[in-house]
């Protein structure tokens, strides 16, 4: 698990919309990894993530990790590898590294990553946390579920997060 904690800074973010068999994918990166995987979005939405962010085209230092992002999400469950650019709160980051150790093609409920982190009544911190993370698939924030073990919501729709899972699950079979 390669995670950086940055701090918000002047250096410049590199971005791109790539094409996914799940649609069109935006990735933008810093010098210390991914800061942003999202589906369905583009400049404008990556401006009003980062306001106060240079924004860069991808340039030719950043294809091959791109390439990498693309990958990972073609096969969920691979890229943990990829270097991340972390932004949020000391919780928030304490929720999303709790996510990344969950195996993929496995869920867990809001109230069960509340234990983990020895906070049981905490559910809706984590939830919250979740509904933050900026790095969509890399940071599997699809791998929360409902209490009642429905697959609840996802930022960019449930046939994507069912998508997910369902490609996680086949890949833990082989």
């Amino acid at each position: 698990m390669c995670i950086s904690v940055a701090h918000m800074t002047d250096e410049p973010i590199h971005w791109a919309v790539m094409e996914t068999s799940l649609g069109a994918m935006l990735v933008a990166a810093t010098r210390l990894g991914v800061t942003c995987l999202a589906f369905g979005e583009g400049e404008a939405e990556l401006r009003a993530r980062f306001p106060k962010a240079e924004l860069a085209p991808v340039g030719e230092g950043y294809r091959s990790l791109f390439a990498q992002v693309a990958e990972a999400v073609e096969r969920p469950g691979s890229g943990d590898d990829i270097p991340l650019d972390i932004r949020g709160t000391d919780f928030q980051k304490r929720v999303w590294e709790e996510l990344r150790r969950i195996p993929a093609g496995e869920t867990r409920s809001y109230g069960d990553l509340a234990t983990t982190l020895g906070k049981p009544s905490a559910s809706r911190a984590v939830g919250g946390a979740n509904g933050a993370n900026r790095i969509a698939v890399l940071i599997p924030c699809h791998r929360v579920i409902a209490a009642d073990g429905s697959l609840g919501g996802y930022a960019y729709g449930l046939s994507i997060k069912s998508e997910l899972l369902r490609r996680e699950r086949n890949a833990s079979l082989t």
